[in-house]
């Protein structure tokens, strides 16, 4: 499953309809940013904390594919492993969720 809509509809009970889009911004621009960053991280240290930072982002806002990748991935780099990355999936998954999830968003809520 790609997207959870029950997780999604759980954080918008949560934070309130008010106050939803901000927080999915927010959530949206700091993982726009590790991504963009992912790849620069290749075999280094901050890799396993840019990774767990995604799945924690993912987990969030019901990216379930993407949160499982960071897993896999983050516990090979905590294994000493992460040469054995390939963060093309992951990228890959970070933006056919978010393109999903923004393109299903405004009518997930109608009345």
């Amino acid at each position: 499953m790609m997207l959870d809509w029950d997780r999604i509809s759980n954080l918008r009970n949560e934070v309130g309809p008010d106050d939803f889009g901000e927080v999915v911004d927010l959530f949206l621009e700091e993982a726009d940013s590790v991504t963009l960053t992912l790849t620069a991280q290749a075999g280094d240290r901050n890799l396993e904390e840019a990774l767990h930072f995604l799945k924690g982002s993912a987990l969030t806002l019901g990216f379930c594919d993407l949160s499982d990748l960071c897993q896999i991935s983050e516990t090979l780099a905590s294994k000493g492993r992460a040469h054995e990355i390939d963060l093309g999936p992951i990228l890959v998954s970070y933006e056919t969720s978010k393109s999903r999830f923004l393109a299903e968003l405004p009518s997930a809520f109608d009345p």
